[in-house]
């Protein structure tokens, strides 16, 4: 029995030892672990954010292109039928859009939809304004429809959109 304590006395403080060592290294190597995650995430945010501002930026001037008034001052060209202008305001939406859409990455899910909201209303009021005039009315008319349209809205999608995304970005700032 003499030499079964011995061995209890001999392992014993071996195995205190090897635990005390196995949980210090392991604690550096966790804490090491984080302090590079912690690194590579400012790292990247160092090379996201301006990014980021630059998708803000680029969302913000779609928005301001596909304001009613905006929009039918870009679009308009003499001699236009006002179907001719519905249809080149709603594809020159269409087309921004599809040119922006890749930005949603950058943006919130909540900031996102505003966007889509505000770029699916400015089509609905051009819609509505085909509605409110005759089919044999010409591009200038079309073109003071919408904007009549446009100007009964106490505020346009495209503004409570812009308005969101800076609020947005002032708190992340």
């Amino acid at each position: 029995m003499h030499w079964a304590v011995q061995i209890v006395l001999i392992v014993l403080p071996v195995a205190t030892m090897c635990a005390g060592t196995y949980f210090l290294v392991k604690s550096f190597f966790d804490n090491e672990s984080k302090s590079r995650m912690m690194e590579l995430k400012k790292g990247n945010r160092e090379l996201i954010t301006p990014v980021r501002l630059q998708a803000y930026e680029r969302v913000t001037l779609f928005l301001d292109r596909i304001s009613p008034n905006s929009l039918v001052m870009r679009t308009y060209k003499a001699g236009m039928t006002g179907r001719m202008l519905q249809g080149e305001l709603i594809k020159s939406i269409r087309s921004e859009f599809e040119h922006n859409m890749s930005q949603q990455i950058y943006m919130s899910n909540q900031a996102w939809e505003l966007v889509k909201t505000a770029k699916e209303e400015t089509v609905k009021i051009i819609n509505i304004a085909s509605t409110k005039v005759p089919d044999t009315i010409g591009g200038l008319e079309f073109s003071q429809a919408v904007i009549e349209i446009a100007s009964q809205i106490p505020k346009l999608p495209t503004q409570i959109a812009i308005e969101a995304l800076k609020k947005e970005l002032s708190q992340d700032f």
